[in-house]
């Protein structure tokens, strides 16, 4: 999410609209394809909490104002999978997660939201919280940037420094 994140003035309906971001998880290409995550989707106290639970350290001070997370968590594989990544000494899980966050974060903006990915959090709250042992792997924050906070200059290295053309 870019710039400030606020519940908008109108009420808000993340289930509806995070509902059709999670649609397009059903025609994405996956690394093992077992689906091996499972999604929370936390709204009103439960995302009061989720958001705490990101705040270590004065990081993610916005989260404090988002509707709404989605908190990411690592499954096991599915049998051939398993196989697979013994076989090719490949965690296909890792790959297979950042997919499928990247394809809900794409939908999640084409129908209006606005995100943020978030790796800093306190695992063993959010465990307790979500009832689970799983690995909580990523949290996705979801709102609406406030139209008067502009998107902030990202500092990425240049093309050169990531792509080399053989």
């Amino acid at each position: 999410m870019t710039g400030g994140r606020a519940a908008p003035s109108a009420p808000y309906r993340p289930a509806c609209t995070v509902r059709g971001a999670f649609c397009s998880l059903k025609q994405g290409d996956f690394e093992c394809n077992s689906q091996p995550y499972h999604f929370y989707v936390a709204v009103d106290g439960t995302a009061r909490a989720v958001g705490a639970a990101t705040q270590s350290l004065g990081m993610n001070k916005f989260a404090g104002d988002c509707p709404a997370f989605i908190v990411v968590v690592e499954q096991p594989y599915n049998r051939s999978a398993a196989v697979g990544a013994k076989l090719k000494d490949q965690d296909y899980r890792a790959a297979d997660i950042g997919l499928a966050v990247s394809q809900l974060v794409y939908r999640a903006h084409e129908l209006g939201l606005s995100t943020c990915i978030l790796g800093w959090f306190d695992e063993k709250t959010l465990q307790a919280l979500l009832n689970t042992n799983a690995r909580v792997r990523l949290i996705i924050a979801i709102g609406y940037a406030r139209a008067d906070d502009a998107l902030r200059t990202k500092k990425r290295k240049s093309l050169e420094e990531l792509v080399t053309w053989l």
